[in-house]
């Protein structure tokens, strides 16, 4: 599996916080604004990005909430293909339980489209989709020239797929876990295994290897190399300790093999984040990550390679209300303490005011928009205040550099900035969710950016020019689920971006 230095990596606010803390908001009047067409050089898009091979990255807007044939919450995914002129809502997929072709039901509460993975899994030069479904198991689409199609069940399997070329061979691997209850003391072991690409259509992966190397296994006796004891060992080589809400992939130690930093339960109503590095047919071994602390928040995480030295770097986002933002950069030997550093809204160049609340951080995106050779970090801050107005929400795009984040060049936005379509207002969250991709191949990537309490819940997706200077507002323009003739009432509609 190919795949670029520094590419796409985003993530979005947990389910826990996103459903205590979303409010109502609205577009107002504002109509979508069609691109202006670019004259593109030659198109470079990852393949994990583009499901038809056009050369343009495909974005899946995910609307976990949504009510499908009568069924409540059961979720879909809204596939947009890019093209010249960048997203065009009459180029979509809409995907869901119910759509033909696609195994299982649309049943309620099963939040569909929460969590999905891009990546070629079957070898093809074609990026395929996979997307969880909670205890129904995910859906694998793959892609074809005339884009996504048909689907293959992947059961028991519903939770944050990965997908990654986790032992170095080239190929596309598929981590898959279980979705379990949030609840209890302790998180119990569960149910994940880890499929060798490539994969079949038929849902066969050339080998079945063991998620986790022997040596994390619980009640695992390195010395005796057995179980402590006859209940011991519940994360064995089908199990991983509690259950997973996403994750992201990147290779932080150089060593040509994926990892995974996953956000999971630990146990009491906290989560935290745990570095799975890739390895060979043994499984994973276990790394420092920032956020493997507890908290009761959830944190947003990107995975990129900010300052050129071709080691993937972690950034972390609010955590217990903090709103700082973690930065640890990769080496050979993996992420440290010492080699990570706090940025906030008080740090030089960046544009805000630290303020308890602002969830800086909220959703991270890691990838290079301006073509420089360094991953830029594009930031949600869903508490942002805008003036007098509460919680309207904020995008910082953080430029990457050979000396790592500086604050140097910063750029925040939010629905009042000029040119974005859109009037902020209290409780809007503007950043719930981001994604850095190349939507119209001209080298440079784009920001797509969520927010799932516009207009009473129903979610909205803006979608913003990048280039060589960096973020524009030109030519910005923004959808819902009523554009693209999709359920819009409370779906959610920009949960999860990727």
């Amino acid at each position: 599996m190919s795949r670029a230095r520094g590419g796409v990596r985003s993530t979005r606010l947990g389910a826990p916080l996103a459903a205590a803390a979303l409010l109502a908001g609205g577009l107002g009047a504002w109509s979508l604004t069609t691109a202006t067409a670019h004259a593109a050089p030659a198109p470079s898009v990852g393949v994990q990005d583009d499901f038809n091979r056009d050369g343009y990255a495909d974005l899946v807007v995910g609307a976990p909430n949504a009510t499908v044939s009568g069924a409540a919450r059961a979720g879909y995914v809204a596939v947009m293909y890019g093209s010249s002129a960048g997203v065009d809502t009459a180029k979509k997929k809409i995907v869901s339980r119910s759509t033909s072709g696609v195994p299982g039901a649309a049943t309620a509460g099963q939040r569909f489209g929460s969590t999905f993975a891009k990546g070629d899994l079957d070898g093809d030069g074609y990026g395929d989709l996979i997307i969880g479904g909670g205890t129904a198991g995910s859906v694998i689409l793959w892609g074809s020239a005339s884009g996504l199609t048909g689907g293959t069940a992947v059961a028991g399997y519903g939770a944050a797929p990965q997908i990654g070329d986790f032992d170095g061979d080239k190929k596309a691997d598929l981590a898959l876990f279980s979705q379990q209850e949030v609840r209890g003391d302790d998180p119990s072991g569960a149910p994940a295994t880890l499929w060798k690409g490539p994969i079949t259509r038929a849902g066969a992966p050339a080998a079945v290897l063991p998620l986790l190397d022997k040596s994390l296994w619980w009640g695992y006796d390195a010395e005796d190399r057995s179980c402590a004891d006859v209940n011991a060992c519940e994360d064995g080589p089908a199990s991983i300790t509690g259950p997973v809400r996403a994750g992201q992939v990147g290779d932080v130690n150089g060593d040509g093999r994926d990892d995974i930093v996953q956000w999971h339960y630990t146990g009491d109503g906290t989560w935290g984040n745990r570095l799975l590095l890739g390895g060979g047919a043994t499984g994973f071994t276990r790394g420092w990550v920032p956020g493997d602390s507890t908290t009761s928040t959830p944190a947003g995480t990107g995975i990129g390679d900010i300052n050129g030295d071709s080691y993937d770097d972690v950034v972390v986002g609010a955590e217990d209300w903090s709103d700082k933002v973690r930065i640890s950069y990769g080496s050979a030997s993996g992420l440290s303490e010492a080699k990570t550093v706090l940025l906030d809204q008080d740090s030089p160049g960046i544009p805000g005011a630290q303020e308890e609340g602002d969830l800086f951080g909220s959703s991270v995106s890691v990838a290079d928009m301006t073509g420089d050779g360094y991953a830029d970090i594009a930031l949600g801050v869903a508490g942002e205040d805008i003036g007098t107005i509460e919680d309207a929400g904020a995008v910082v795009l953080v430029p990457g550099s050979a000396a790592g984040v500086t604050g140097a060049g910063a750029k925040a936005v939010n629905q009042d900035t000029a040119g974005i379509p859109g009037v902020g207002e209290a409780g809007d969250m503007f950043g719930v969710s981001t994604a850095l991709l190349d939507m119209n191949g001209n080298g440079f990537r784009d920001l797509a950016v969520g927010t799932t309490a516009e207009n009473s819940e129903n979610g909205a997706v803006w979608l913003l020019r990048g280039g060589s200077a960096g973020l524009s507002t030109k030519n910005a323009y923004a959808f819902g689920a009523k554009d693209i003739g999709a359920a819009s009432t409370d779906a959610w509609f920009g949960f999860s971006l990727r």
